[in-house]
């Protein structure tokens, strides 16, 4: 193998799976979805990621682009900016990590409607190779993955909204191999977002309380190919719904309730031992493989969105294995201070990511600071002790800054 096909393996299977590469991972029934880009499925703020990576129906921020972008139309606010940072598998190299820029503008006097946009950059680090025969290193690598999108968001009622948003990604791992013969490029996809908000405001008691729904496909798009075209990969397709339950506890004191669900729109790679243990002949078993593994190679990804539901070699049981779990809650007081905690639950068949969220929030009239902590509770996990940062720049509270100047 080359120099270029190890570090190519190792730089694209380390995003995520490389996280869920634990004890677990030796198990027969260890089947998790295989796609390239994975770091778009990393949460890129503090918020979303202290309530156990949800964001679906949660109230609208700076950051709604990666959760759901529908939910600009009812921003409070003219716009906001987010920049936020990620050190990512801190616990097994110091130089990875996950940089975003998200933010979004209501457009019009009704603001029923909204422009976002958010930019990526997720660095893998620095590698440093030997060729064969050499006592130094000759080549350095910088590998990155990126992407940029841009969203439009609208009311369709006084109570849902519906948005869309369009993405480019680009992935460079940076490097030729002379020796092998192998000139790599980076690689290109474009991808869309499609996205529902539905918000009411029931009355309990005494009490107005809100109540929000919402949905979110992203990622629908081509997929992105490295080796010039020949090794392809579907991008993480995903599906999250999601409700969000908002009560006062008194005054300035509310406390709100999240459930995130999320499925993988990916067909399963074919595995060679699913068609031995049918009990076939091995020739006729590896013949079979061998064409499914084609077939999945080729499929469209459209194709493979509605493939993923059934495809799953456990059946139906293992298609509920594929949805990931979060449960999360935030304490906000006057809108002023925040305290969050929640859950995120992953099945050890389809990867084995579990841990805890917590985080807290300060905001005033200009800025909004946010952090947030991860604790693993799968063994061995590299995404123990995770940490994000979150600087948000209200747009109404500038403009106020400085109109009283």
């Amino acid at each position: 193998m080359s120099i270029t096909s190890i570090i190519r393996a190792v730089t694209v299977t380390s995003i995520l799976s490389i996280a869920t590469a634990t004890a677990h991972g030796q198990k027969e029934d260890f089947n998790p979805i295989q796609t390239g880009t994975n770091s778009l499925s990393i949460a890129p703020d503090a918020r979303g990621a202290s309530m156990g990576d949800l964001g679906a129906a949660t109230d609208p921020d700076a950051n709604s682009q990666f959760w759901n972008p529908s939910k600009y139309a009812f921003a409070y606010s003219k716009g906001a900016v987010a920049i936020n940072y990620t050190p990512w598998l801190r616990k097994l190299v110091n130089d990875i990590f996950l940089a975003d820029l998200s933010g979004y503008w209501k457009l019009g006097s009704g603001d029923n409607q909204a422009l976002s946009a958010s930019l990526r950059y997720f660095s893998l680090g620095e590698v440093t190779n030997k060729y064969p025969g050499e006592t130094q290193a000759t080549q350095t690598l910088n590998p990155y993955e990126m992407s940029f999108d841009v969203g439009y968001s609208r009311k369709l009622s006084e109570k849902y909204s519906m948005g869309v948003v369009f993405r480019y990604i680009y992935s460079d791992l940076g490097f030729s191999d002379s020796y092998a013969g192998d000139q790599s490029a980076g690689a290109s996809a474009f991808s869309a977002d499609i996205s529902g908000y539905f918000t009411t405001y029931p009355i309990i008691g005494r009490n107005e309380c809100q109540w929000s729904f919402g949905w979110n496909i992203s990622n629908i798009g081509t997929k992105i190919s490295y080796n010039h075209g020949e090794n392809p990969a579907f991008l993480p397709t995903n599906m999250r719904l999601g409700t969000t339950f908002t009560f006062p506890l008194a005054d300035y004191h509310n406390l709100a309730l999240s459930l995130d669900a999320n499925k993988l729109l990916v067909p399963v790679r074919p595995r060679l031992k699913d068609f031995e243990a049918d009990g076939k002949p091995e020739l006729d078993a590896e013949r079979e493989y061998n064409q499914a593994l084609e077939d999945w190679e080729n499929m469209s990804p459209i194709t493979g969105i509605f493939k993923s539901f059934t495809d799953a070699p456990g059946g139906f049981s293992e298609e509920l294995k594929e949805i990931t779990w979060s449960l999360g809650a935030e304490y906000s007081y006057n809108q002023q201070f925040f305290l969050r905690a929640g859950y995120f639950y992953e099945n050890a068949m389809k990867g084995n990511r579990q841990y805890f969220g917590i985080g807290a929030g300060f905001a005033l009239n200009v800025l909004k600071l946010d952090a947030s902590y991860m604790l693993a509770t799968a063994q061995t996990s590299p995404l123990d002790q995770t940490l994000r940062f979150t600087l948000t720049f209200d747009m109404d509270g500038l403009k106020d800054l400085f109109g009283r100047r």
